[in-house]
């Protein structure tokens, strides 16, 4: 069985089974933070800068102090390292934690730090600040073979909301997820695999965990973070390395019949990585000759 590790920023490996965070901090009651999830690979996390310039463009949006982006990435290396280290190099999912802190504490604490009753070393009046790896669900590596039948569903609204409404954080990888589990339960109870969002336009957007990517011969297409989606750091590493290998790359508007008259459509994310979609709102997709093509192109993304 698989040993999950626990990490703080400062870099101290903490025992998985006791409790970080109190009862009142923000992330828990408010989902008010931020999160990154990584693959842990050999040992190694992967595209890490990505991941460290999206926390920081998330903790901006929600009005969060910079993440201190050098303590961050030492305490990525230590838990990748104490990962693999217990757990024979398998491949990790690492979540990475940042948020608020606890309701109780002044908004204009001093941050300070303390030992509690339970020998740890806390921080005091600050943020909350860890990250976790455990092993890599079982699904990924099913879909990673067999690909994913998904359905559309609307969002609710225009492509327009992200630019009129910075409130909503539609740019920002929060811990408010209650929307995208509830989505995917939707899917699942239609027989389905996942879920691609649409805007009320009827424009493509996203998965609630993955980034579209429509692929004719070796032309990339994805939707612009402009119209209210996550910007996908897998989605970045593919572009950057297929940009290198004489791909051709665009960022535009998708609609529906746009993924079915693709040679392929895939599901991209840092965890399960490429996943091609199968079937669609009930149509069997057409399989393209080469599908390893893709996704070695996205093995070498991530080395």
């Amino acid at each position: 069985m698989a040993e999950s590790i626990l990490v703080t920023i400062d870099g101290a490996v903490l025992d998985p089974d006791v409790p970080i965070l109190h009862g009142d901090d923000l992330a828990a009651v408010r989902g008010d933070g931020v999160f990154e999830t990584l693959l842990v690979r050999d040992g190694r996390a992967r595209i890490v800068d990505l991941h460290l310039q999206r926390l920081a463009r998330s903790a901006k949006a929600l009005d969060l102090p910079a993440p201190d982006e050098e303590k961050w990435a030492s305490a990525i290396d230590t838990g990748a390292r104490v990962w693999a280290e217990k757990n024979d190099n398998a491949e990790g999912l690492m979540r990475v934690v940042y948020s608020r802190g606890r309701e109780s504490a002044p908004v204009d604490a001093v941050v300070s730090r303390d030992r509690d009753d339970t020998g740890l070393t806390r921080d005091i009046g600050g943020a909350t600040e860890y990250l976790t790896v455990g092993p890599v669900p079982a699904r990924a590596a099913v879909v990673r073979e067999n690909g994913v039948k998904v359905i559309t569903a609307s969002r609710g609204y225009s492509i327009d909301l992200a630019a009129a409404a910075p409130w909503q954080l539609l740019g920002a990888k929060t811990l408010s997820y209650a929307t995208n589990m509830a989505a995917l339960r939707y899917a699942q109870d239609q027989g389905a695999d996942d879920v691609i969002y649409l805007s009320s336009e009827g424009i493509v957007l996203e998965s609630p965990r993955s980034t579209v990517i429509a692929v004719e011969g070796k032309n990339l297409m994805t939707p612009p973070a402009e119209s209210g989606i996550l910007g996908g750091t897998m989605q970045q590493a593919i572009f950057a390395q297929a940009e290198k290998e004489g791909w051709q790359t665009e960022i535009g508007t998708l609609r529906p019949a746009d993924l079915v008259c693709a040679d392929a459509a895939w599901l991209v994310s840092s965890i399960t990585l490429a996943a091609r979609i199968t079937e669609f709102n009930g149509y069997q997709m057409s399989s393209p000759e080469h599908p390893e093509e893709f996704s070695a192109l996205v093995d070498r993304a991530i080395d």
